[in-house]
């Protein structure tokens, strides 16, 4: 089982409602990057730290490769948006 301190179960909470409140308001259909904007939008009123398109190294074989994956949203170095 694992746990999930009350911060991270708070800021999961607000992502949700975020998430909620910009599909209630666009509606479904729209490009991926329309929702991604309005939701960091949304992140910077609510004045929540995050990282977006953050790049992470893959390391395979003892080689780092720098394009090995790109997240969407990092949200206060948590969640994975």
């Amino acid at each position: 089982m694992i746990v999930i301190d009350k911060d991270t179960e708070d800021l999961g909470r607000q992502i949700v409602n975020i998430a909620y409140k910009i599909h209630k308001t666009l509606g479904p259909g729209l490009l991926e990057s329309v929702y991604e904007k309005c939701f960091c939008y949304e992140l910077k009123k609510e004045q929540i730290p995050f990282v977006y398109q953050k790049k992470v190294p893959i390391i395979y074989d003892g080689v780092v490769f720098e394009e090995g994956l790109r997240l969407d949203i990092l949200v206060d170095e948590k969640i994975i948006i």
